[in-house]
């Protein structure tokens, strides 16, 4: 007797914790390890300075490098993960930042600066960036989306807690060599992590993406060939639409006031007041904790309010903490200071969740490489702020109007968070275009 072969799907694997789950762990991991630079330039630019004698200028232009390349790799880091896969694209990010740390214990120049901390660190961190973060909350979750995305953010900020006071006690007692050391070993211990438990799409792992329904789940299509002009058409399709502007001008002020003028400047400028490092660096750790908590919240309420407003929130408490910055510091930690920690850590990059999930419902399939673009504009504001504020400093003595001008930004942030429109765009669900001699592929069945 022959038996019918039918159409019915093999079953899939069972397993008692989702493999997004893992791949989530791991991915925070990554970005944890690469985080060790973002906290780095603020606590070794006073011993560079004593060391070599270079200006706050000339340092804060190496950091400008930085973060405009950590913004601009970031979309056609999302395409590269799309054509030749995540884990590759990450190990190879974090190699990166390896060197770049590693690299720079050799430098006798202020050129020098330039490509350890510039070049091959931005490159790096821009790589991986909350564009790998968004990758993965995207293809690995249904449900718990904007929980993922708020969870991951927040492995920079654990970073930030986990490598700053280190490096910082290292910087004054051993020298700024030994910290950046430590920070290449934590981006080369994450690779072989990364190689072995990460994959691309929840089918590599024979299963469905967390919370997805098997009856309507459609496979995520893979394309293959073309990721630059892949890039540079979601950047062509986006520039269309008012929202996308409205949107990367509220975070380029976002980038501006936190990584740019706080994350840079906030060390130096505590040790203008007579703060020792030491203390400054703790309170810029203290931050971090609380950015913990504030995005993983900020992910947990992107799941039920409107982002926009939730955005307006958002930079309204961090311009109202800038204005009052300038006289909080001191030589010493009272009260007032502590409250501004406890803010700015909440708001620190509270803005993530909803500006990707307002990416994902106005452009839909594009809404990676869309946030990629809009992520971008972050680090040029934070560079542009960056590079600013060292020249303010120097210029008038003080940091004091380099605080006020990011306040002011923020209220132009929260007017536009307002106006951004949520309706999707006519045409979002379009495929993502192929170059000429490439395929789109759909993803392979599960296992």
């Amino acid at each position: 007797m022959t038996i019918p072969e039918t159409d019915a799907p093999a079953p899939r694997r069972r397993h008692r914790i989702h493999p997004a789950w893992w791949v989530a762990a791991v991915a925070f991991v990554a970005l944890l390890a690469a985080a060790g630079f973002r906290a780095a330039p603020g606590a070794l630019m006073v011993p560079l300075n004593e060391d070599f004698g270079w200006s706050t200028s000339v340092m804060s232009l190496a950091v400008s490098v930085n973060l405009l390349l950590y913004g601009l790799t970031a979309p056609f880091a999302a395409a590269l993960m799309d054509r030749f896969g995540v884990r590759q694209v990450v190990a190879i990010a974090l190699l990166l930042v390896s060197l770049g740390a590693g690299g720079s214990i050799l430098m006798t120049a202020s050129w020098q600066l330039l490509i350890f901390w510039g070049l091959l660190i931005g490159l790096g961190t821009g790589s991986m960036a909350l564009v790998f973060a968004a990758t993965i909350a995207n293809r690995w979750f249904v449900k718990r989306n904007g929980l993922v995305m708020g969870i991951l953010t927040a492995g920079s900020a654990t970073g930030q807690l986990i490598f700053l006071p280190p490096v910082a006690a290292l910087a004054e007692s051993s020298g700024w060599r030994p910290a950046s050391l430590v920070i290449a070993a934590a981006a080369l211990l994450a690779v072989p992590i990364v190689w072995f438990v990460l994959r691309d799409h929840p089918e590599d792992r024979g299963v469905l993406p967390y919370g997805a329904d098997p009856d309507t789940h459609v496979p995520a299509v893979r394309a293959t060939g073309g990721a630059a002009k892949r890039a540079i058409e979601g950047l062509v399709f986006a520039s269309k639409h008012r929202s996308f502007w409205a949107l990367a001008a509220a975070f380029a002020i976002c980038g501006a006031t936190t990584n740019g003028l706080i994350g840079i400047h906030f060390i130096p400028s505590a040790h203008d007041h007579g703060m020792p490092t030491t203390t400054a660096a703790g309170l810029l750790a203290v931050v971090g904790v609380f950015d913990i908590a504030g995005t993983i919240a900020s992910g947990w309420l992107t799941d039920k309010f409107d982002p926009r407003k939730l955005l307006v929130a958002y930079y309204a408490f961090r311009g109202a903490a800038l204005a009052l910055l300038p006289w909080l510091l001191s030589d010493a930690v009272h009260p007032s200071m502590v409250l501004f920690i406890v803010i700015y850590g909440l708001d620190w990059v509270a803005t993530v969740p909803p500006t990707a999930k307002l990416c994902r419902e106005i452009f839909g399939d594009r809404g990676t490489i869309v946030f990629g673009w809009v992520f971008a504009s972050h680090q040029i504001g934070a560079a542009i702020a960056a590079l600013s504020a060292g020249l303010i400093r120097d210029g008038l003595g003080t940091y004091t109007y380099a605080w006020w001008g990011g306040a002011a930004l923020c209220v132009i942030a929260a007017v536009l968070s307002i106006a951004v429109r949520r309706r999707l765009a006519p045409d979002a669900k379009a495929a993502p275009v192929a170059p000429r001699g490439s395929e789109v592929e759909p993803a392979p069945p599960g296992m």
